[in-house]
C-alpha cells in the first residue's frame, strides 16, 4: 500500500508539472501583440515583458521569440511566425495611373497630336477667311497674279458656254440631217411611182441626199471642235484651277499666321511670351515659303496654260470657220479637204466603228 500510494504521488506529481509547464507555453504565446496592421509590437516594454515571460523556470524556451511549425499546424494553415522575418518583402504595387508602354503610348500620342493641331489651325483658317469677308482682316494680294486668274476664271465660264452652244448646233444639225434623209428617201419613192415627174423628184431627191452628206461632214467637224475645246476646259484648265485652289489655301494660312504674329508683337514681351512670339515667327516663315513657292508655281502654270490654250483654239477655231463656210457655200471639196487637213475621220451613219489595226 505504501509503494502504491508513492508512484501515485509520484504521477499526479509530474501530471501537475506537465500542465504548469502548458500554462507557462500558453501565456508566453498569449502575450506576443499584434499591431493594427498585423506587424509585431517590438516595443522595448513588450520585449521586456515577453522575455521575463521566457525566463521562467520550466517554461518552454522559444527561440528568437517565435513559434516554429514543428510545435504548431504548418503556415499554410495560418500559423505566422512572431520572429524577425528573415525573407525579402516585395513592395506592394504603387497605386494611381497605369504608365503605358512606348508601343501603346506613341501612336495615341500622334493622333491625339495630329488632332489638336488640326484643331488649331482650322480655327486660325476660318477665323481669317471670315475676317475677310467681314472687311476686318488684311489680305496678301497680287495684283498681276490675281488679274490673270480672274481672266482665267471669266475665259473658263465663256468657253464652256460655246461648247454648250456647239452642242445645241450638233443636235439641231443631226435633226435637220435625218428630216434630210427621210425627205430625200420620199422623193425618190415618188420619182419612181410619177413617171410625168420623174426627173423632178429624182433633182430633188439628189439634193436632199447629198445635203445630208454633207451635213455629216460638218457634224463630224463640229463633234471634234466640242471634244477638243471640252479637253481644253475640263483637263487642261481644271489642272490648273486645282493649283489655284492650292495657292489661296496658302494664301489663307500665310495670312493667319502673319495675323497672329503681328498680334503676338503688339503684346508685351516677357519670359512667358517670348517663346510664343518665336514659335509664332518659325510657324510664319514656314507659310511663308510655301505661300511665294505656290504663287511661283501658279504663275509658271498660267504661262504655259496660255500658250497651250492659243495654239489649241487658234486651229479649231479655224476648222470650225471652214467647215461652217464650205457648208453653207455648197462646196463638198473644200468642206472634205478641211477635214482631211486636221485628220478627221468622217464615220458614215449606220456604219461600224473602225477596227484598232485599221487606225494604226
Amino acid at each position: 500500500m505504501p509503494l502504491v500510494l508513492g508512484s501515485q504521488l509520484t504521477v499526479s506529481r509530474i501530471r501537475r508539472q506537465e500542465s504548469t509547464m502548458a500554462d507557462s507555453h500558453r501565456g508566453s504565446a498569449a502575450e506576443i501583440p499584434v499591431t493594427s496592421n498585423g506587424d509585431l509590437d517590438q516595443s522595448p516594454e513588450r520585449v521586456f515583458q515577453r522575455d521575463s515571460h521566457s525566463s521562467n523556470p520550466g517554461a518552454m524556451k522559444l527561440s528568437d521569440s517565435s513559434v516554429t511549425t514543428s510545435n504548431f499546424a504548418s503556415t499554410a494553415e495560418g500559423i505566422i511566425e512572431s520572429g524577425p522575418y528573415k525573407g525579402t518583402m516585395k513592395a506592394p504595387p504603387n497605386s494611381g495611373a497605369v504608365v503605358l508602354s512606348d508601343d501603346l503610348k506613341n501612336p495615341a500620342m500622334e493622333k491625339l497630336d495630329l488632332v489638336r493641331k488640326w484643331s488649331i489651325n482650322t480655327y486660325k483658317f476660318t477665323r481669317q477667311i471670315l475676317s475677310e469677308k467681314l472687311g476686318r482682316g488684311s489680305k496678301t494680294v497680287d495684283l498681276e497674279l490675281e488679274g490673270q486668274i480672274e481672266l482665267l476664271r471669266e475665259n473658263k465660264r465663256k468657253y464652256q458656254n460655246v461648247i454648250k452652244l456647239a452642242q445645241a448646233l450638233a443636235n439641231q444639225l443631226s435633226q435637220i440631217m435625218q428630216t434630210q434623209r427621210q425627205l430625200g428617201d420620199a422623193f425618190a419613192d415618188l420619182s419612181l411611182k410619177s413617171p410625168d415627174l420623174h426627173e423632178e423628184f429624182g433633182y430633188n431627191a439628189d439634193t436632199q441626199k447629198l445635203l445630208s452628206k454633207n451635213g455629216e461632214t460638218l457634224l463630224a467637224a463640229i463633234n471634234f471642235f466640242i471634244s477638243s475645246v471640252d479637253t481644253l476646259v475640263d483637263k487642261t484648265i481644271a489642272d490648273t484651277m486645282i493649283n489655284i485652289k492650292q495657292y489661296e489655301a496658302a494664301r489663307i494660312e500665310y495670312d493667319a499666321y502673319r495675323t497672329d504674329l503681328e498680334e503676338l508683337n503688339l503684346g508685351p514681351r516677357d519670359s512667358s511670351t517670348m517663346p510664343k512670339i518665336e514659335q509664332s515667327q518659325q510657324q510664319f516663315q514656314i507659310h511663308r515659303e510655301k505661300f511665294e513657292r505656290m504663287r511661283n508655281d501658279v504663275s509658271v502654270k498660267l504661262k504655259f496654260l496660255e500658250e497651250n490654250k492659243v495654239k489649241v483654239l487658234h486651229n479649231q477655231l479655224i476648222l470650225f470657220h471652214n467647215a461652217i463656210a464650205a457648208y453653207y457655200a455648197g462646196n463638198q471639196q473644200q468642206l472634205e479637204q478641211t477635214l482631211k487637213q486636221f485628220h478627221i475621220k468622217l464615220k458614215m451613219p449606220g456604219g461600224e466603228s473602225p477596227s484598232w489595226l485599221e487606225e494604226q
